[in-house]
């Protein structure tokens, strides 16, 4: 059955609290003494649901502001297309920002790897540090012991399907609709009742940039078997014999095409125009963004698990927070520091903090914070099947961008085999 969801998007606004009592009068000394500093920090935010509306996120710092009046935070907003350059030309120019707001593939595997960042041990060994879940807290962890990231939200990455074209065309009877998930057998033959139905465009295996690549690798994964990396994080495994028998498949199924000029932004925006029946780079955040940004959306979106051949789903965690880089200024770090104690340690402004995210605590809170909202518990059910994070494996930088690559070659009709032994060459070349 065919599920509506009627979504109420509030800005999010940050409650002030005036303070009680008056503090006894200072002399002169003592107030200058007491005072802190006016001090000047940069945040950088990647596209983190609201976190990429500048509106948004003015309204979510306005608080911190308030109560830390000599700490000035001036935001830019990042996308996925451009924030990457951007941070090489700042680390290059010298001008990095003071904070980002970003996922530990970039702030452990690389930023901290090259020893850009500071580390924020001393926030982990807090009341709230501790109580973050274990899982998120090895994937923050270097493996020299540092923690380069103090973590936001989480959620679980999917794919979606159009509702519709799948009704018309008879492919509903290869999901499972109620747990959102299917088999690699039920999703060829769904591709090819929707190619037979005359959708020529069923999906697309994007792949001009790493934009969204999580979509791409975990759909590989999942239809034979396959794992990017082996349990240890050591080294990179795509050259499997499983990992090539899903390109294979992806390859050779009629409405399924390689697109070496198409980003996941392309994707999206092509599928919720009803171009693509299914998109493999999907999250509820893109979701709840999309229905705003469209309102006369006409794609009936149903989320999905990525198909397997057995078991259950892996899907791909993304996890986000905040890193500070290391300007050798310790007035701006522990500024810095301040805000991300402002936004989680406080449980009311951490929730505000989160909600505007569109994904979910790390930690457990003293209530569910997406309480009668049928598309985020809907959604929710996807992070039992979330797998391993593997995006700490050192020399992450490098495979993603061998990823994307490796898919345009086959995309340009270059050997599978040869173009995944040299993908693995090349990301695998530190270990020999």
């Amino acid at each position: 059955m065919k599920k509506v969801y009627c979504i109420c998007v509030v800005l999010l606004a940050v409650l002030l609290s005036a303070c009680g009592g008056r503090e006894p009068k200072m002399n002169q000394t003592q107030a200058q003494e007491e005072t802190p500093e006016d001090v000047e920090i940069t945040l950088w935010t990647y596209p983190v649901g609201n976190w990429a509306n500048l509106t948004a996120v003015s309204s979510l710092i306005s608080g911190f502001q308030r109560q830390y009046p000599h700490v000035r935070v001036k935001v830019e907003c990042l996308t996925y297309d451009d924030g990457d350059q951007k941070i090489r030309d700042a680390v290059q120019n010298g001008n990095v920002p003071d904070l980002v707001l970003e996922g530990p593939e970039r702030m452990v595997a690389d930023w901290g790897e090259q020893g850009l960042l500071a580390d924020l041990s001393d926030l982990w060994e807090s009341e709230t540090g501790r109580g973050i879940y274990e899982a998120i807290r090895k994937a923050c962890m270097h493996r020299n012991g540092a923690y380069y990231i103090f973590p936001l939200c989480m959620t679980a990455h999917c794919m979606a399907i159009n509702y519709d074209l799948f009704e018309e065309s008879g492919a509903l009877q290869y999901i499972d609709e109620e747990t959102h998930t299917w088999t690699t057998e039920g999703f060829v033959k769904a591709v090819q009742a929707l190619s037979a139905h005359g959708q020529k465009r069923v999906g697309a295996i994007y792949c001009k940039n790493q934009s969204g690549d999580q979509g791409t690798r975990a759909l590989v994964h999942n239809l034979c078997g396959g794992s990017f990396t082996d349990a240890a994080h050591s080294r990179y495994t795509v050259d499997s014999k499983e990992n090539k028998a899903a390109l294979q498949l992806l390859y050779d199924l009629e409405g399924i095409d390689f697109e070496p000029t198409m980003t996941s932004a392309d994707e999206i925006a092509q599928f919720c125009r009803g171009e693509l029946a299914m998109a493999f780079c999907w999250n509820a955040s893109i979701e709840t963004t999309q229905i705003i940004q469209n309102q006369d959306l006409q794609v009936e979106i149903f989320p999905m698990a990525f198909p397997v051949g057995k078991g259950k789903p892996r899907l791909e965690s993304g996890i986000w927070g905040f890193g500070i880089f290391d300007n050798g200024d310790d007035a701006r770090i522990e500024a810095a520091k301040t805000f991300i104690r402002y936004m989680t340690e406080n449980e009311a402004h951490y929730t505000r903090a989160v909600l505007a995210t569109a994904f979910w605590p790390v930690r457990d809170l003293q209530r569910d914070i997406y309480e009668n909202d049928l598309l985020m518990t809907e959604y929710g059910a996807f992070m039992p099947y979330v797998g391993d994070y593997y995006q700490i494996t050192p020399g992450w930088a490098g495979a993603r961008a061998e990823w994307w690559k490796m898919l345009q070659k086959i995309g340009d009709g270059e050997d599978i085999g040869k173009a995944v032994r040299e993908f693995s060459g090349q990301v695998n070349k530190a270990e020999k």
